[in-house]
């Protein structure tokens, strides 16, 4: 029987591989990046904040994205700028488990939130006398706190099976910790793990796009029965909700496949743009789409920016 050395790594080694090559430009480009995601989020977040006509359900659910954005991104972009300044690209065992958590929860809220945001819109749209009853402050509270929290939760499980793992290795072939590529440098069967997956992204990454297009069916249903008023109102309104939807659910897309194919067989730049774009792209995007599509949002950022510039 052939002897398997167990590791109890403090420190692992992360795949930046041929990023090293020009890593202070790479660095240069993260912290301009981070600087981007970090304005354009506090921004919306301070405007739906400091304005009192933005306390609507549906602007609630936008600063929330917002923040949810905000913690992605931070769970990803300190770390890689951090790395890249360094002469080797390293982490700890702790950091590892700390960015595993963060960045899979920020997933999860991402498409919750979206969900709960899908309902908002069935319900202005199919039911706008009784809008303001169904979605009171106190039932915005409740899907707010039940996004964050069924996530939050609902990882956990998955998380304390991931840290249980005897490691063999300590090298991750990608630039940042995701619980597969930790899963991957086990010395013991990970069955468990891999069935305990796959129903997490299947309940995940599979009832709440379904709750979404349920929403959306009955929204298109009402749309087609009423005037053309109506229905550009209702479009102008779902727009930046479908926009900022099949934005994550695109690069969700490429890092599931990238999990489905062993990493190394792909090119080591497409490994790369394909394993951040979901940390990338959505917390960027998000705040710009609906910064520029919402009309309420764009008013009050040109009005708070007008008033900082004459103080």
């Amino acid at each position: 029987m052939q002897n398997v050395t167990v590791l109890t790594p403090s420190v692992l080694t992360l795949g930046f591989g041929e990023m090293t090559a020009m890593k202070y430009l790479y660095a240069v480009i993260s912290l301009i990046f981070y600087i981007l995601i970090i304005f354009c989020n506090v921004t919306v977040i301070s405007t739906i904040s400091l304005q009192k006509r933005l306390h609507e359900p549906m602007y609630i659910f936008i600063a929330v994205l917002c923040v949810n954005g905000l913690y992605g991104s931070s769970a990803f972009f300190p770390n890689l700028f951090l790395n890249l300044l360094q002469e080797t690209q390293t982490i700890s065992y702790i950091g590892c488990l700390t960015q595993i958590y963060c960045i899979h929860t920020y997933m999860g809220c991402e498409l919750t939130i979206l969900a709960a945001m899908g309902f908002d819109r069935y319900v202005s749209i199919c039911h706008p006398l009784r809008y303001h009853s169904i979605m009171s402050m106190k039932m915005v509270l409740k899907l707010v706190i039940a996004s964050c929290l069924y996530n939050f939760i609902f990882f956990l499980t998955h998380f304390v099976l991931t840290v249980r793992l005897p490691l063999c290795d300590s090298v991750i072939l990608k630039i940042y910790c995701d619980n597969w590529s930790v899963v991957r440098l086990s010395c013991i069967d990970t069955t468990l793990n891999n069935i305990y997956g796959i129903c997490i992204t299947t309940l995940s990454f599979g009832l709440m796009p379904v709750l979404i297009m349920a929403s959306y069916i009955q929204i298109f249903r009402v749309c087609l029965q009423s005037s053309k008023d109506t229905r550009e109102k209702a479009l102008q309104t779902c727009s930046p909700h479908l926009i900022t939807l099949i934005n994550f659910v695109v690069d969700v897309l490429f890092e599931i496949i990238l999990h489905r194919f062993k990493p190394t067989t792909l090119p080591y730049e497409l490994r790369v743009a394909m394993s951040v774009q979901v940390l990338t792209l959505p917390p960027l995007l998000n705040p710009l789409i609906y910064g520029l599509k919402c009309s309420e949002i764009r008013v009050r950022i040109t009005q708070l920016f007008r008033l900082a510039v004459f103080i």
